[in-house]
């Protein structure tokens, strides 16, 4: 993969200074609302992301649709017996925190998030270079593309959001609206009505720091897994030394990002199942 990186990005150099190379490959494919090329402003869509997200969404949840759909009680395929031992692995980690009826919701849920992120993870193993490429073959010279969504603030956040606003959704469904304000002003510091600033202080802390940790510690990870390809694709094209050792790094950290993009996908759906249950349950 380095030595990809290498022989793209040395041709990229011949135009672009480093810091040049960096900023165009971490730059998204961004419009205004009135359609302008931009990437400033609140009001702005990444188009590359959005598309990617969907069709990485479309695709993995398609494939799951064609095994589920060839399904045999005989002897399984390949296919199939590879999506039953995911199903197994997902449904055994929900069965250990999450205590009702996880099949109705939220297995399933950990099932989709779990995938869709591995997915949207796993588009850091393509070189940029290539992305690049093909981006520029249809859109011109100076076209931007971002490959990897959760590389994008904007997509962690909206899955973060997603989970959270269906915290809340079972929060108020099992509890009843009265029961959730009780348990917002009433815990953990008890019923006592000076201590109701505390409690809900405490809580509105935790309701605030969960999105922001469930969202930053993915985007962190495949932000900073990017950038480190980047660096070792630059550093492969600075000669035949750096050639070698951009190649051999690459080759280590490629090994080492399988790792990280499965944990991170691992730990996203974890938390979501954690905050659910949390949901369910009442203080």
């Amino acid at each position: 993969m380095a030595t990809e990186h290498a022989d793209n990005a040395h041709h990229t150099e011949q135009a672009l200074t480093p810091s040049g190379y960096i900023e165009h490959h971490l730059s998204f494919n961004a419009h205004g609302v009135n359609g302008n090329v931009t990437d400033q402003g609140f009001w702005v869509l990444h188009y590359d992301t959005l598309i990617m997200s969907v069709a990485l969404g479309v695709l993995v949840m398609g494939l799951i649709w064609l095994v589920a759909r060839k399904a045999s009680a005989g002897v399984p395929t390949k296919a199939q017996a590879f999506v039953e031992l995911v199903f197994g692995f997902i449904d055994d980690q929900v069965k250990n925190i999450f205590h009702g009826n996880r099949h109705s919701f939220i297995a399933p849920t950990a099932l989709t998030v779990f995938l869709w992120v591995f997915a949207m993870n796993s588009m850091d193993f393509l070189p940029v270079d290539w992305v690049a490429g093909i981006v520029s073959f249809f859109g011109g010279a100076h076209a931007k593309w971002r490959a990897v969504p959760t590389s994008d603030i904007n997509t962690t956040f909206a899955l973060a959001l997603a989970i959270w606003f269906l915290m809340i959704y079972f929060s108020i469904k099992v509890k009843g609206l009265g029961g959730w304000v009780h348990e917002l002003f009433c815990s953990p510091f008890g019923t006592k009505i000076w201590v109701w600033p505390a409690n809900f202080l405490f809580n509105l802390i935790e309701y605030v720091s969960k999105p922001l940790s469930h969202s930053l510690r993915l985007f962190g990870n495949m932000y900073a897994g990017e950038v480190i390809f980047l660096l070792l694709g630059l550093w492969a094209a600075t000669g035949v030394s750096g050639t070698i050792f951009g190649a051999i790094l690459g080759a280590g950290w490629s090994i080492f990002h399988i790792l990280i993009v499965a944990l991170q996908a691992f730990i996203f759906m974890m938390l979501t199942v954690v905050y659910l249950a949390m949901a369910h349950e009442s203080h």
